[in-house]
Protein backbone atom coordinates (compact mmCIF):
# COMPACT_ATOMS: atom_id res chain seq x y z
CA UNK A 1 0.00 0.00 0.00
CA UNK A 2 1.78 3.16 -1.20
CA UNK A 3 1.53 6.43 0.93
CA UNK A 4 -1.17 9.49 -0.29
CA UNK A 5 0.08 12.52 0.57
CA UNK A 6 -3.84 13.34 1.60
CA UNK A 7 -5.41 16.84 1.39
CA UNK A 8 -4.04 20.11 -0.33
CA UNK A 9 -3.41 21.37 3.45
CA UNK A 10 -0.06 19.68 2.75
CA UNK A 11 3.29 21.20 2.21
CA UNK A 12 3.74 22.19 -1.23
CA UNK A 13 7.68 22.27 -1.00
CA UNK A 14 7.75 18.79 0.60
CA UNK A 15 5.87 17.41 -2.09
CA UNK A 16 8.23 18.74 -4.30
CA UNK A 17 11.15 18.20 -2.84
CA UNK A 18 9.97 14.51 -2.47
CA UNK A 19 8.86 13.98 -5.64
CA UNK A 20 10.45 15.50 -8.19
CA UNK A 21 13.13 12.73 -8.50
CA UNK A 22 10.69 10.60 -9.91
CA UNK A 23 9.17 13.09 -12.59
CA UNK A 24 10.15 13.71 -16.05
CA UNK A 25 11.97 17.43 -16.81
CA UNK A 26 9.12 19.24 -17.91
CA UNK A 27 6.80 18.55 -14.77
CA UNK A 28 9.88 19.11 -12.93
CA UNK A 29 9.43 22.63 -14.61
CA UNK A 30 5.91 23.20 -13.39
CA UNK A 31 6.27 21.86 -9.85
CA UNK A 32 8.99 24.32 -9.07
CA UNK A 33 7.51 27.26 -10.64
CA UNK A 34 4.44 26.66 -8.14
CA UNK A 35 6.76 26.15 -5.32
CA UNK A 36 8.90 28.99 -6.31
CA UNK A 37 5.92 31.56 -6.96
CA UNK A 38 2.68 30.22 -5.06
CA UNK A 39 0.86 33.59 -5.74
CA UNK A 40 2.15 34.36 -9.56
CA UNK A 41 1.02 30.58 -10.50
CA UNK A 42 -2.61 30.68 -8.53
CA UNK A 43 -3.58 33.75 -10.44
CA UNK A 44 -2.89 31.24 -13.71
CA UNK A 45 -4.77 29.49 -16.13
CA UNK A 46 -3.94 26.00 -16.63
CA UNK A 47 -3.01 27.17 -20.26
CA UNK A 48 -1.20 29.98 -18.45
CA UNK A 49 1.05 28.03 -16.42
CA UNK A 50 1.97 25.88 -19.17
CA UNK A 51 3.09 28.73 -21.49
CA UNK A 52 5.17 29.77 -18.40
CA UNK A 53 7.18 26.33 -17.85
CA UNK A 54 7.41 26.02 -21.85
CA UNK A 55 4.93 22.81 -21.54
CA UNK A 56 1.77 21.75 -22.21
CA UNK A 57 -1.80 21.69 -20.59
CA UNK A 58 -1.88 17.80 -20.15
CA UNK A 59 1.81 18.25 -18.28
CA UNK A 60 0.16 20.88 -16.21
CA UNK A 61 -2.31 18.70 -14.86
CA UNK A 62 -0.02 15.41 -14.35
CA UNK A 63 2.33 17.33 -12.06
CA UNK A 64 -0.63 18.63 -10.26
CA UNK A 65 -2.45 14.84 -9.82
CA UNK A 66 1.09 13.60 -8.94
CA UNK A 67 1.37 16.18 -6.03
CA UNK A 68 -1.87 15.05 -4.47
CA UNK A 69 -4.35 16.71 -6.05
CA UNK A 70 -7.35 16.07 -8.42
CA UNK A 71 -6.60 18.47 -10.55
CA UNK A 72 -5.19 21.60 -11.62
CA UNK A 73 -8.44 24.08 -9.79
CA UNK A 74 -7.45 22.20 -6.47
CA UNK A 75 -3.77 23.12 -6.97
CA UNK A 76 -4.63 26.76 -7.74
CA UNK A 77 -6.31 26.76 -4.70
CA UNK A 78 -3.87 25.42 -2.57
CA UNK A 79 -1.38 27.37 -4.55
CA UNK A 80 -3.71 30.67 -3.16
CA UNK A 81 -3.74 29.42 0.42
CA UNK A 82 0.12 29.20 0.15
CA UNK A 83 0.46 32.56 -1.31
CA UNK A 84 -1.67 34.12 1.64
CA UNK A 85 0.56 32.26 4.69
CA UNK A 86 3.92 33.61 2.63
CA UNK A 87 2.25 37.32 3.20
CA UNK A 88 1.91 36.92 7.07
CA UNK A 89 5.24 38.19 7.87
CA UNK A 90 7.71 35.22 8.12
CA UNK A 91 11.28 35.93 7.40
CA UNK A 92 13.21 34.93 4.22
CA UNK A 93 14.33 30.79 4.37
CA UNK A 94 18.30 30.17 3.92
CA UNK A 95 18.07 28.53 0.27
CA UNK A 96 21.89 29.07 -0.25
CA UNK A 97 23.57 25.83 -0.63
CA UNK A 98 26.80 25.63 1.19
CA UNK A 99 30.52 26.68 -0.67
CA UNK A 100 33.49 25.46 -0.36
CA UNK A 101 34.86 28.64 1.14
CA UNK A 102 32.08 29.38 3.04
CA UNK A 103 33.36 30.50 6.74
CA UNK A 104 32.23 27.58 9.28
CA UNK A 105 29.67 29.94 11.07
CA UNK A 106 27.70 30.02 7.62
CA UNK A 107 28.16 26.30 7.24
CA UNK A 108 26.48 25.61 11.24
CA UNK A 109 23.48 27.89 10.00
CA UNK A 110 23.28 26.56 6.45
CA UNK A 111 23.20 23.48 8.06
CA UNK A 112 20.66 23.69 10.50
CA UNK A 113 18.04 25.39 8.61
CA UNK A 114 18.18 22.51 5.87
CA UNK A 115 17.86 19.91 8.88
CA UNK A 116 14.82 21.80 10.14
CA UNK A 117 13.40 22.46 6.89
CA UNK A 118 13.81 18.58 6.42
CA UNK A 119 12.24 17.35 9.44
CA UNK A 120 9.49 19.45 8.50
CA UNK A 121 9.44 18.16 5.44
CA UNK A 122 9.16 14.59 6.07
CA UNK A 123 6.20 15.32 9.25
CA UNK A 124 4.14 16.90 6.56
CA UNK A 125 4.24 14.09 4.64
CA UNK A 126 4.33 11.53 7.06
CA UNK A 127 1.07 9.45 6.62
CA UNK A 128 0.23 8.30 9.99
CA UNK A 129 -2.47 5.80 9.03
CA UNK A 130 0.16 4.16 7.55
CA UNK A 131 2.31 4.94 10.56
CA UNK A 132 -0.16 3.56 13.14
CA UNK A 133 -0.51 0.42 11.11
CA UNK A 134 3.54 -0.42 11.22
CA UNK A 135 3.56 0.83 14.90
CA UNK A 136 0.91 -1.72 15.55
CA UNK A 137 2.49 -4.96 13.35
CA UNK A 138 5.88 -3.87 15.22
CA UNK A 139 4.25 -3.79 18.93
CA UNK A 140 2.96 -7.57 18.26
CA UNK A 141 5.71 -9.37 15.92
CA UNK A 142 7.16 -11.73 16.83
CA UNK A 143 10.29 -10.34 15.59
CA UNK A 144 11.76 -7.91 13.51
CA UNK A 145 14.21 -7.72 10.63
CA UNK A 146 15.49 -4.00 9.50
CA UNK A 147 17.83 -3.61 6.18
CA UNK A 148 19.37 -1.32 5.49
CA UNK A 149 23.06 -0.17 3.18
CA UNK A 150 25.09 2.57 4.28
CA UNK A 151 24.02 5.41 5.95
CA UNK A 152 20.72 3.78 6.38
CA UNK A 153 22.40 0.83 7.59
CA UNK A 154 23.29 3.05 10.49
CA UNK A 155 19.35 4.00 11.03
CA UNK A 156 18.65 0.42 10.55
CA UNK A 157 20.71 -0.56 13.59
CA UNK A 158 19.73 2.47 15.68
CA UNK A 159 15.99 1.61 15.65
CA UNK A 160 16.90 -2.22 16.30
CA UNK A 161 19.00 -0.95 19.65
CA UNK A 162 16.14 0.80 20.41
CA UNK A 163 13.65 -2.43 20.18
CA UNK A 164 15.79 -4.06 22.12
CA UNK A 165 15.85 -1.50 25.06
CA UNK A 166 12.12 -2.32 25.18
CA UNK A 167 12.61 -6.05 25.27
CA UNK A 168 11.59 -7.05 21.73
CA UNK A 169 13.57 -9.07 19.49
CA UNK A 170 15.30 -7.26 16.60
CA UNK A 171 18.28 -8.05 14.35
CA UNK A 172 19.49 -5.30 11.91
CA UNK A 173 22.04 -7.64 9.60
CA UNK A 174 24.46 -5.60 8.25
CA UNK A 175 26.20 -8.42 5.44
CA UNK A 176 23.19 -8.32 2.38
CA UNK A 177 23.49 -12.64 2.52
CA UNK A 178 22.81 -12.53 6.16
CA UNK A 179 19.99 -10.39 5.61
CA UNK A 180 17.98 -12.69 2.92
CA UNK A 181 19.19 -15.47 4.68
CA UNK A 182 17.40 -14.13 7.75
CA UNK A 183 14.94 -12.81 6.06
CA UNK A 184 13.60 -16.38 4.12
CA UNK A 185 13.19 -17.67 8.21
CA UNK A 186 10.17 -14.66 8.83
CA UNK A 187 6.49 -15.58 8.68
CA UNK A 188 3.12 -14.24 8.94
CA UNK A 189 3.56 -12.21 12.94
CA UNK A 190 7.13 -11.53 11.92
CA UNK A 191 7.96 -7.54 10.74
CA UNK A 192 10.73 -6.64 8.10
CA UNK A 193 11.73 -2.97 7.09
CA UNK A 194 13.77 -1.61 4.51
CA UNK A 195 15.26 1.62 4.75
CA UNK A 196 16.37 3.27 1.46
CA UNK A 197 16.65 6.58 0.27
CA UNK A 198 16.42 6.11 -3.51
CA UNK A 199 13.83 3.34 -3.04
CA UNK A 200 16.53 1.12 -5.81
CA UNK A 201 18.92 -0.51 -3.36
CA UNK A 202 18.86 -4.49 -4.60
CA UNK A 203 20.62 -5.49 -1.23
CA UNK A 204 17.95 -3.92 0.67
CA UNK A 205 15.00 -4.60 -2.01
CA UNK A 206 16.13 -8.82 -2.21
CA UNK A 207 15.70 -9.40 1.66
CA UNK A 208 12.41 -7.68 1.81
CA UNK A 209 10.66 -9.13 -0.90
CA UNK A 210 11.77 -12.99 0.37
CA UNK A 211 9.69 -11.49 3.88
CA UNK A 212 6.70 -10.28 1.93
CA UNK A 213 6.81 -13.65 0.04
CA UNK A 214 6.78 -15.68 3.31
CA UNK A 215 3.88 -13.59 4.54
CA UNK A 216 6.00 -11.25 7.07
CA UNK A 217 4.73 -7.45 7.62
CA UNK A 218 6.75 -5.55 5.56
CA UNK A 219 7.70 -1.87 5.84
CA UNK A 220 9.58 0.52 3.45
CA UNK A 221 11.26 3.76 4.59
CA UNK A 222 11.86 5.79 1.12
CA UNK A 223 12.38 9.22 -0.29
CA UNK A 224 10.83 7.36 -3.52
CA UNK A 225 7.39 6.88 -2.66
CA UNK A 226 6.79 5.36 -6.12
CA UNK A 227 10.09 2.99 -6.74
CA UNK A 228 10.95 -0.55 -6.68
CA UNK A 229 10.57 -1.11 -2.90
CA UNK A 230 7.53 -0.09 -2.61
CA UNK A 231 6.08 -3.19 -4.41
CA UNK A 232 7.06 -5.46 -1.81
CA UNK A 233 6.03 -3.12 1.15
CA UNK A 234 2.90 -3.20 2.72
CA UNK A 235 3.13 0.01 4.71
CA UNK A 236 5.12 2.89 2.79
CA UNK A 237 6.71 5.98 4.95
CA UNK A 238 8.31 8.04 3.01
CA UNK A 239 10.73 10.66 4.23
CA UNK A 240 11.71 14.53 2.89
CA UNK A 241 15.35 15.50 1.96
CA UNK A 242 17.26 18.51 1.51
CA UNK A 243 18.60 19.60 -1.75
CA UNK A 244 21.08 17.87 -3.38
CA UNK A 245 24.60 19.72 -3.30
CA UNK A 246 28.35 19.12 -4.40
CA UNK A 247 28.86 18.84 -0.43
CA UNK A 248 26.11 16.81 0.73
CA UNK A 249 24.36 15.01 -1.16
CA UNK A 250 21.18 13.41 -0.93
CA UNK A 251 22.29 9.91 0.00
CA UNK A 252 23.65 11.12 3.21
CA UNK A 253 21.12 14.37 3.80
CA UNK A 254 18.65 11.17 4.17
CA UNK A 255 19.72 10.13 7.47
CA UNK A 256 18.00 13.25 9.50
CA UNK A 257 14.77 12.58 8.42
CA UNK A 258 15.31 8.73 8.25
CA UNK A 259 15.82 8.77 11.90
CA UNK A 260 12.68 11.01 12.75
CA UNK A 261 10.26 8.07 10.81
CA UNK A 262 12.32 5.59 13.11
CA UNK A 263 12.05 7.62 16.42
CA UNK A 264 8.22 7.97 15.55
CA UNK A 265 8.03 4.21 15.13
CA UNK A 266 9.48 3.56 18.31
CA UNK A 267 7.66 6.04 20.42
CA UNK A 268 4.34 4.24 19.09
CA UNK A 269 5.49 1.06 20.22
CA UNK A 270 6.91 1.95 23.38
CA UNK A 271 3.06 3.38 24.02
CA UNK A 272 1.42 0.51 23.12
CA UNK A 273 3.73 -1.98 24.74
CA UNK A 274 4.19 0.62 27.47
CA UNK A 275 3.61 -1.85 30.81
CA UNK A 276 6.18 -4.53 29.69
CA UNK A 277 8.60 -1.71 27.25
CA UNK A 278 9.09 0.55 30.94
CA UNK A 279 10.37 -2.16 33.38
CA UNK A 280 12.63 -3.35 30.27
CA UNK A 281 14.13 -0.32 29.42
CA UNK A 282 14.72 0.45 32.97
CA UNK A 283 16.14 -2.95 33.91
CA UNK A 284 18.13 -1.80 30.74
CA UNK A 285 19.62 1.61 32.14
CA UNK A 286 20.53 -0.29 35.04
CA UNK A 287 22.52 -2.93 33.49
CA UNK A 288 24.68 0.11 31.49
CA UNK A 289 24.87 2.55 34.72
CA UNK A 290 28.05 1.44 35.99
CA UNK A 291 29.61 1.98 32.65
CA UNK A 292 28.42 5.47 32.66
CA UNK A 293 30.21 6.52 36.66
CA UNK A 294 33.48 7.92 37.54
CA UNK A 295 35.44 5.39 39.00
CA UNK A 296 36.11 5.68 43.06
CA UNK A 297 39.28 7.30 43.52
Amino acid sequence: MKESFGSPGGSLAAKVRTLAPSMTRSMQRVAEAVAADPAGCAALTVTGLAELTGTSEATVVRTARLLGYPGYRDLRLALAGLAAQQQSGRAPAITTDIAVDDPIADVVAKLAYEEQQTLADTAAGLDTAQLGAAVAALAGARRTDVYGIGASGLVAQDLTQKLLRIGLIAHAPGDPHLAVTNAVQLRSGDVAIAITHSGSTGDVIEPLRAAFERGATTVAITGRPNSAVTQYADHVLTTATSRESELRPAAMSSRTSQLLVVDCLFVGVAQRTYESAAPALAASYEALAHRHRSAQR
